[in-house]
């Protein structure tokens, strides 16, 4: 009888070697990395760039036309405390972000699910019917006609017909109305990237896994949920999360394009629009770059956390 070899026990690769080994992996696949390079000379360039200077730029008094002037943290002083404008659009901030982005992240992997479940056809439909307003900035024009304020809005039309109110409501001036309307627009056009990524996540899925799942026990489409298909989407769960959170706490674009700016007693007025107010309105460079670092440095944390909370599911 032949004599079987001993296997020796594979050792772990160090430090070195796992460079030299990824250095390998691109070579093989520089085709691929030069394909990507003009989107990562961008992305460097006007995202990566801007938001590394911000933090420097912040600790200066800058406007555009003199030489940036040292002023150390008297910016992030002034936001914190002497800036009531700024208070109140962190306070909006979080209402944005508490409503639009866990709720947009549920509803769009729940919609994602549905869809899942759906007829090739219907599939290709609904996803298009989702993901069509978040690609349509023009239907704030749309919106503006829903929440006129005169009696001809379309909303007031339905209400004071039905004899549900005796006057036109100002739904995009009144103070008490203007939060709610812009979070419900907010939520109509969060299904963008993070809803695709769902809807890609569902489809990656082997589908052998559902069968072993059946020979183990599981009887119906919520049991497949939360044992097979949620520990299976874990990079697109992570993806989805991550852009739900940028989408919530940058929101401001909604609030500005329905209700103005700054709007009535800066009801909708948030953190990125304060400051496109001092960055493109009153050219106020360094004070705009500490409002925005501050913004990254809120955003940063809370993707660390999701990562955390997503770990399992990742790993």
């Amino acid at each position: 009888m032949a004599k079987v070899k001993e296997q020796k026990a594979v050792k772990p690769l160090n430090t070195d070697s796992k460079w030299h080994y990824t250095l390998h992996l691109m070579k093989m696949n520089q085709a691929c990395y030069w394909m990507m390079a003009p989107f990562f000379a961008l992305f460097i360039l006007f995202t990566a760039v801007p938001v590394l200077m911000s933090l420097p730029l912040g600790l200066t008094s800058f406007n555009l036309v003199q030489f940036p002037h040292y002023v150390g943290l008297q910016n992030f002083y002034s936001l914190f405390v002497n800036d009531d404008v700024f208070l109140t659009a962190v306070r909006n901030t979080l209402i944005f972000a508490i409503f639009t982005g866990p709720f947009s992240y549920v509803l769009s992997f729940i919609l994602a699910w549905l869809i899942n479940e759906m007829n090739p056809f219907l599939k290709v439909f609904f996803t298009f019917v989702f993901y069509a307003p978040s690609m349509t900035p023009s239907a704030f024009v749309i919106w503006q006609l829903v929440f006129s304020g005169d009696s001809y809005g379309y909303l007031n039309s339905v209400l004071l017909d039905w004899g549900i109110i005796n006057t036109a409501k100002q739904w995009l001036t009144d103070v008490t109305y203007m939060m709610t309307v812009v979070i419900i627009v907010q939520l109509w056009m969060s299904m963008g990237a993070g809803f695709l990524a769902l809807r890609a996540g569902f489809q990656g899925i082997d589908t052998s896994l559902y069968e072993a799942g059946a020979i183990e026990g599981i009887q119906n489409r919520f049991q497949e949920l939360f044992t097979i298909t949620i520990p299976a989407m874990g990079p697109s769960l992570l993806f989805a999360a991550v852009l739900a959170i940028s989408g919530a706490f940058t929101v401001g674009s909604v609030g500005a394009a329905l209700c103005g700016m700054p709007s009535t007693a800066y009801a909708v007025h948030t953190v990125m629009n304060h400051a496109q107010d001092y960055g493109s309105i009153r050219y106020e460079m360094g004070y705009a770059s500490a409002i925005c670092f501050v913004l990254f440095a809120v955003m940063l944390i809370c993707n660390q956390v999701i990562r955390n909370v997503l770990s399992k599911y990742t790993d």
